[in-house]
């Protein structure tokens, strides 16, 4: 049994609204990765002009941001959970609803979409060795840090007793938002000395192992801020002055970053992102409180599927870019076609899988 302070809101819908508009990134950012110069997917194709660079500019402001939001809102969910289920079954439906899908991404789907990486690169060892040298879970880490977070706020509440995390309590203003990106920044590079940008770790298959602190702090705000009632209250002034912070970080010190070396480009970065995460976050929260909480049939339909989607995507994202390999375009124009296929084929491959038997259960 758990005791402290359970909240009775109902599920808020600008939530799951916001996970299916971030699901969505996700499928264009890497569809953005394809035809970039940023070669970190199963099937890629560098950009040859300028468009390209264009492409990149989406990749690196999604990454700031988009993954930690993810979090935030895994965070979100957490507490509940385990107040409804107690320690020992939340750790074994977070195993349930993370670890099958992470198997059944590198046991099943891993193989179809490495094939055409594979026969690029010729045949000169047998693909079962290959498979196993380029082994990784691809987009399915989150599932792997998340069984981590899972599991490390089930032992935190354990020490606690089971004690929630704090009762409803005002709104952060926009001078704490900006603090807590302050520590944040700090938190980042510092991590950082150790665990450089494009760090990657073999077998786990971290892609942005650097931002770490970002995820952890996004985890735990999103904990507390469900436990307190952020999402609920947080004022509009905040939200609208986080949005101005974003620009304002992106315009400064994200071409600071990029125009100076060493320590003052690696501490230009981590203020960028982190400021500028933490601004947009707090801006998409506040507009889609206020202007989508609601769902109608297609809503709740994109809602139900979004975590299949972001399981699924791969395989729609390579067959889909292998279809289009011979057209001969600008890397925008490729991008702007394989997104607009790709985003409906993924739901599509969703709800053919949420339909089969026992798939309802995981996903």
């Amino acid at each position: 049994m758990t005791t402290g302070h359970p909240r009775t809101a109902t599920r808020l819908l600008a939530v799951d609204n916001l996970r299916v508009v971030l699901t969505a990134l996700v499928v264009l950012h890497h569809v953005a990765v394809t035809y970039g110069h940023i070669p970190m997917w199963y099937y890629v194709e560098s950009a040859h002009d300028a468009s390209g660079l264009a492409l990149d500019i989406f990749v690196v402001m999604n990454q700031a941001f988009f993954m930690g939001f993810f979090f935030l809102i895994s965070g979100f969910f957490t507490p509940a959970s385990f107040d409804r289920k107690g320690g020992r079954a939340f750790v074994r439906d977070r195993l349930l609803r993370l670890g099958v899908p992470l198997l059944v991404f590198v046991v099943l789907l891993r193989p179809l979409v490495t094939l055409p990486q594979y026969l690029a690169q010729g045949r000169g060892v047998p693909y079962a060795e290959f498979y196993l040298r380029t082994w990784d879970p691809g987009p399915m880490w989150f599932a792997e840090v998340l069984i981590v977070f899972a599991v490390a706020y089930a032992v935190w509440r354990g020490l606690r007793d089971g004690r929630a995390e704090g009762a409803p309590s005002a709104p952060p203003r926009l001078r704490s938002l900006a603090l807590f990106a302050a520590a944040l920044s700090v938190a980042t590079f510092v991590w950082r000395l150790a665990v450089p940008t494009g760090t990657y770790v073999p077998v786990l298959g971290l892609p942005s192992p650097d931002y770490l602190p970002q995820y952890v702090a996004m985890f735990a705000a999103g904990a507390v801020a469900f436990r307190r009632g952020w999402f609920e209250t947080l004022p509009r002034a905040t939200g609208r002055a986080g949005l101005v912070t974003a620009a304002v970080a992106a315009a400064t010190l994200l071409p600071l970053a990029a125009t100076t070396e060493g320590v003052l480009s690696q501490a230009a970065t981590a203020a960028w992102q982190s400021f500028f995460a933490v601004g947009v976050i707090a801006g998409l929260v506040v507009i889609f409180r206020e202007r989508f909480d609601r769902q109608g049939p297609l809503g709740g339909f994109l809602s139900a599927h979004a975590y299949t989607v972001y399981i699924v995507h791969p395989i729609v994202l390579v067959a889909v870019a292998l279809a289009f390999r011979g057209l001969e375009a600008p890397a925008v124009v490729k991008f702007a076609v394989v997104a607009v296929l790709s985003l409906p084929l993924c739901w599509g491959l969703a709800y053919l899988v949420r339909s089969l038997p026992g798939a309802r259960r995981i996903l």
